[in-house]
């Protein structure tokens, strides 16, 4: 499994985390939001998701990952 820490703009509330944390879920991989820091830690196994799928979840939700 890989860890992965990504900023990302625009997250706010508790909607955000469900938005963001639901998302990283239905591709595979388990993500923890931390909203002070605008930060997601996305735990992964990098032979089935790629970062690049990670972030386009990501900012499918209406986030940009910076």
């Amino acid at each position: 499994m890989t860890n992965i820490k990504l900023q990302v703009n625009g997250m706010s509330c508790r909607h955000c985390v469900v938005s963001v944390e639901g998302a990283l879920k239905d591709i595979g991989a388990s993500g923890k939001v931390d909203l002070e820091n605008g930060t997601v830690e996305v735990t992964y196994d990098e032979n089935r998701i790629t970062t690049e799928q990670i972030k386009a979840a990501i900012e499918e939700q209406g986030y940009d990952v910076v």
